[in-house]
């Protein structure tokens, strides 16, 4: 079967045969196999399948033309039938209830011995044969090859879904086929007749029927004089196959030379052997692999690099290196055929459209595997940072780039799979998510313009390490119980004024505060029983330290949630090849917590679930798009001032003539505006809804008159604040703030004005804000004539040089400005903080992340714990 030079390799693939009309597995291979010749075509155990075995190679663009001859051949014959041939570990859609395996007496055994075991074994593979005829230098090779099989399963990776969903796997066919009890990794045989015995002792025992059902990742084949791979997956594209090939033959290669040498093999450790296989099954090529040298976990694309390294030798002897380099590269540079599936799937959430790529992938191979340089990424690359960010020069503290210039470890994989992208690729992607925010209405309007425009959205993710999210999670609440008990305290006794502990000018002349505010209080606390602050969003930014800094208080009406959950969703979208660097919370859930919060606040008079409602001004307010999003995801109703009416002091939504009790109001509308807009009745809301929470049968989230808490003066006095109510020292800084109203303080601000940010207290959304050492001389002197007509209206804080990111801008990453809105819903109990923030972005070059100025957002990864 070999020449005396060179080893011939062959390939047998398996293919799915799917519906060319429904895209899903159908029972017809039969059908398909009448018309070819069955010297390389067969059936396998399920009759869904074909097998195709090709010729004996030394060459191996010999061996692609001859899989590509198969292929083509196979396809020929099942198009008329309305069939059509998938290689892909797995195809996403299946009914059990069609299948059946082949008409073979020894796959009905099969069948029947192993039952469901067999029924599910809905996979296909590709198996690799390099000539090896003495059985027991074959038995050594084996030794030698296993600590790089992982590396191999992870370049083939093809089969994500499962049964219809994503399983989270590269390679789901993996663990499926590792159920058969004589599959995975094989303990070392020191002859063929040792293994042969061990053969021989599993047919005796009855576990399997003969020796071609052992399954082992690799093995002396029970048919053929070779050295065998079957740990792979059938692969969309032929190149992939040819790569592992090549790979794998040097490999079998260079395992020869060593044992020839007397060399002992690799030390066995089995159980990391398995460790590293189930890591390359569930990460592919995108994530990091096993180190088997024992260093822990590494890169797949540093794996592969080391691989290259070791068999280049090998390669170069036969005259594979150009070929399989080139391979390699794309391989890294087109990712896995999982990662292209995933994306398939994100675009339109249609399974038929990973079948139609896994189709057309396997169908239209290209003529040619040589690739033109410089169109992927090189694996040999070394640089300490990828040329992706060549000229990225971020001038303080960055997220991603560690002070001594190396990329931080979290963002490690990140980074990797946006270079191997590059820019080409993510310009396409970025245009991608535009479009498809368009399509799904994910917009917003800037107050003062007519036309919406697309919610700003960065294609690079932020990462929040475990460690920071859990100290933020418990300084977010303490802060929010603090301003909780601040606003119950301001409605009620003012004890904290009376103690002198903020002054009472504070509270008495604050724009914020709102006569309602008390009169719908008892002790301080809605009437309905519940908290002030049911919904709080809470701004935080790094400093130059990189320490986390408390920005802004918001508890009116924040908002910012449904772009956090639409950030993820498009980003898997439009990026479905990045991985995150561990485990993440999930945002599906985030509006479920929501309307847990919203039912804990209604009034403890209502009987069975309480009703609650959004309520909006409608499609003219900014954010209209968040308040139709989370009526939806919570199920409840998006009302307008016009859809309700007070009667006999009750809420009611009103619909033509049916008339529908409401228990919660969440307001997504500024409270002065709502109680002057018009109800159902044509009357002004105000009064109806001041009386029906009198009465204690509805209750508003947020409370009327919170406003006094987002007073950007009170900001200056929270760290007080809990340390008052609480008994507590505060577990998050804030920026050091001066504030007007105060005489001395005032003087501090006008003498430095250069120096400060200065900022309204009832400001929002960047509005009024002036950045002392980036504004213009006139900016400062307006502003200096505004704090001195109005001291109490503003205050001035030390400058904080914001933490940099790397985003996508105008074709290329820069390091642009972040903040993070974190949002802690309440309920009377207890306060939690969202698994959801929203990581908002300036543009380049300026501190202002709002997106009416220009600020964008980006994707928010909280790693768990």
């Amino acid at each position: 079967m070999s020449d005396a030079r060179i080893a011939a390799v062959g390939v047998e693939e398996e293919f799915h045969i799917l519906d060319l009309a429904t895209r899903q597995l159908v029972p017809r291979a039969e059908e398909i196999l009448r018309g070819l010749p069955d010297d390389q075509f067969s059936p396998e155990l399920l009759r869904s399948v074909v097998e195709t075995n090709s010729r004996p190679c030394t060459d191996l663009s010999d061996l692609r033309a001859d899989l590509l001859d198969l292929r083509r051949r196979l396809a020929a014959v099942a198009e008329p039938l309305g069939l059509g041939p998938a290689a892909a570990g797995t195809v996403p859609i299946v009914d059990m209830s069609v299948l059946d395996v082949s008409r073979d007496a020894r796959y009905i055994q099969m069948t029947e011995e192993y039952q469901l075991l067999a029924r599910e074994q809905l996979i296909c593979g590709a198996q690799v044969h390099v000539d090896v005829a003495d059985r027991d230098l074959a038995m050594a090779v084996t030794a030698w090859v296993a600590p790089w099989l992982p590396m191999l399963l992870a370049l083939s990776a093809s089969s994500p879904f499962w049964r219809g969903a994503d399983s989270g796997y590269a390679s789901m066919r993996t663990m499926v086929w590792q159920r058969w009890p004589t599959a995975g990794v094989a303990g070392p045989f020191r002859t063929a007749a040792e293994y042969d015995q061990l053969v021989a002792d599993l047919v005796k025992s009855g576990v399997i029927s003969d020796p071609g059902m052992v399954y082992f990742d690799v093995r002396p084949s029970a048919h053929l004089p070779t050295v065998e791979l079957r740990i792979c997956d059938a692969c969309p594209d032929v190149d992939n196959v040819i790569l592992i090939a090549g790979l794998f033959r040097a490999l079998v290669c260079r395992a020869i030379e060593a044992v020839e040498a007397g060399a002992p093999a690799p030390p066995p450790r089995a159980e990391l052997l398995r460790a590293a296989t189930w890591r390359a099954a569930r990460s592919g090529i995108e994530g990091d692999l096993v180190d088997l040298s024992g260093t822990g976990s590494v890169p797949a694309e540093e794996l592969l690099r080391r691989l290259l390294t070791e068999v280049r030798p090998d390669l170069e002897k036969v005259g594979d290196w150009d070929l399989v380099r080139d391979l390699a590269e794309a391989a890294v540079g087109r990712g896995s055929a999982a990662s292209r599936q995933r994306r398939a799937f994100a675009r339109r959430g249609l399974l038929t459209d990973v079948a139609d790529l896994v189709l057309a992938e396997t169908r239209d191979s290209p003529a040619s595997a040589v690739h033109p340089p410089g169109t992927v990424p090189s694996v040999g690359a070394g640089a300490a940072l990828p040329p992706l960010l060549d000229r990225y020069q971020p001038s303080g503290f960055d997220e991603v780039i560690a002070e001594g210039g190396g990329v931080r470890p979290h963002y490690r994989g990140v980074v990797r799979t946006l270079d191997r992208l590059g820019p080409a690729v993510l310009a396409e992607r970025g245009e991608a998510m535009q479009t498809e925010q368009i399509e799904r209405g994910v917009v917003f309007r800037v107050n003062g313009e007519s036309e919406r425009r697309p919610f700003p959205f960065d294609l690079v993710p932020r990462v929040v390490t475990a460690g920071d999210w859990e100290r933020l999670q418990v300084g977010l609440t303490q802060r929010v119980r603090a301003l909780e008990a601040f606003l119950r305290d301001t409605y009620s006794e003012r004890a904290a004024v009376a103690d002198g502990v903020i002054p009472a000018w504070l509270v008495n002349d604050s724009p914020g505060l709102r006569h309602s505010g008390r009169v719908l209080s008892g002790d301080g606390s809605p009437r309905s029983g519940g908290v002030r602050v049911t919904v709080a969003g809470i701004d935080l930014v790094r400093g130059a330290d990189g320490k986390w800094l408390v920005l802004e208080d918001n508890l009116r009406v924040p908002s910012g949630i449904a772009y956090a959950i639409e950030g993820r969703r498009l980003t898997r979208s439009a990026l479905p090849e990045l991985n995150p660097p561990g485990a993440i919370l999930g945002v599906d859930a985030v509006p479920a917590l929501l309307h847990e919060a919203l039912v804990a606040a209604a009034p403890p008079a209502v009987r069975g679930e309480p009703a609650a409602a959004v309520l909006t001004v409608g499609e003219e307010d900014s954010a209209y798009y968040e308040h139709t999003f989370l009526a939806e995801e919570m199920g409840v109703p998006l009302l307008t001032p016009a859809d309700i009416l007070v009667d006999d002091d009750v809420l009611y939504a009103v619909d033509g003539g049916r008339r529908r009790r409401i228990d919660v109001l969440y307001r997504r509308v500024d409270e002065d505006e709502l109680t002057g807009l018009p109800g159902a009745d044509g009357l002004p809301l105000g009064p109806g809804l001041l009386r029906a929470v009198r009465a204690g049968t509805l209750a508003l989230a947020n409370a009327l008159g919170n406003g006094v808490a987002d007073d950007k003066v009170v900001y200056a006095y929270v760290s007080r604040m809990i340390t008052y109510y609480l008994g507590e020292q505060p577990l998050l800084d804030d920026v050091p703030t001066y504030v007007c109203g105060d005489q001395e303080q005032c003087a501090h601000v006008l003498e430095h004005l250069e120096q400060l940010v200065v900022k309204p207290v009832d400001g929002y959304g960047g509005s009024g804000v002036v950045i002392g050492p980036q504004a213009e001389p006139f900016e400062l002197t307006e502003v200096r004539e505004r704090i001195l007509a109005d001291p109490r209206g503003w205050i001035g804080q030390e400058m904080v040089a914001l933490s940099t990111h790397p985003t996508w801008v105008d074709g290329e990453l820069q390091p642009c400005a972040v903040d993070l809105r974190a949002f802690v819903y309440a309920g009377r109990e207890t306060a939690v903080v969202a698994p959801a923030a929203l990581s908002r972005v300036a543009p380049p070059g300026s501190l202002i992340v709002n997106s009416s100025r220009g600020g964008g957002s980006k994707d928010t990864w909280l790693l768990r714990p």
